[in-house]
């Protein structure tokens, strides 16, 4: 199984934005991971296209952006304008998903779909076909550094289950908490992209701390 990485910017440090992308994409990362939030559907505001946009002129990685947001569908056009290569809603904020999906893909970018620690496997079900990737969240969304919730492995592998009996071949992306301890266990659940932020941009080195995400999740020694 192929893992790919996707430092998040949110724990990167904003005044030297260019230069942290710059140091993980070194150290093999595959995507930018960016969490936009808007202060209502996640109590934390953070940053927009704007953003995104002078990402993508300092990076040639596909930009990751997790929309933690209420309405989504407002911002579609804005976020793959400004150089998303993937977008990912979230399954309690977007009461018409298959119509957001729909857009997202229209637009030329990969649609996920993110589901809260309380939200059950069972709420992707009716789109799963349509999904190229799913996002479990493994805290509570909203800010960086907090701490894993050891039930996101069921939770893992519960999405595994209803992607196989689907057909699907969506990636399964988590995010919170990631480290290079549980690494390797959430590979093993089932997960394909790992989103981390402190454990690579909180680090001295963040590119020798992606390739040692990369090594922990692959289990080499």
């Amino acid at each position: 199984m192929t893992v790919h990485l996707a430092p998040s910017i949110l724990a990167a440090d904003f005044a030297r934005l260019a230069e942290q992308v710059a140091l993980v994409e070194q150290g093999g990362a595959d995507f930018i991971h960016v969490d936009v939030m808007d202060g209502h559907f996640v109590p934390n505001i953070t940053m927009g296209p704007l953003v995104v946009r002078a990402l993508s002129r300092v990076t040639a990685l596909p930009l990751d952006v997790h929309l933690m947001i209420t309405d989504p569908d407002r911002y579609l056009d804005a976020f793959v304008s400004a150089g998303a290569a993937r977008i990912t809603v979230h399954a309690e904020a977007s009461p018409h998903l298959h119509r957001t999906i729909t857009r997202i893909r229209e637009l030329g970018a990969r649609a996920g779909v993110a589901i809260n620690p309380s939200t059950p496997v069972g709420a992707i079900s009716e789109v799963i076909a349509c999904l190229d990737q799913v996002l479990v969240m493994s805290v509570n969304p909203g800010f960086g550094g907090q701490s894993f919730i050891p039930e996101s492995f069921a939770k893992i592998t519960r999405v595994r289950q209803l992607l196989a009996a689907a057909g699907s071949q969506a990636e399964i992306e988590v995010d919170g908490g990631v480290d290079h301890a549980n690494a390797a266990s959430l590979v093993a659940a089932g997960a394909t992209i790992l989103v981390a932020g402190v454990a690579v941009f909180g680090a001295p080195d963040p590119a020798a701390a992606t390739r040692a995400l990369r090594q922990a999740a692959t289990n080499r020694h």
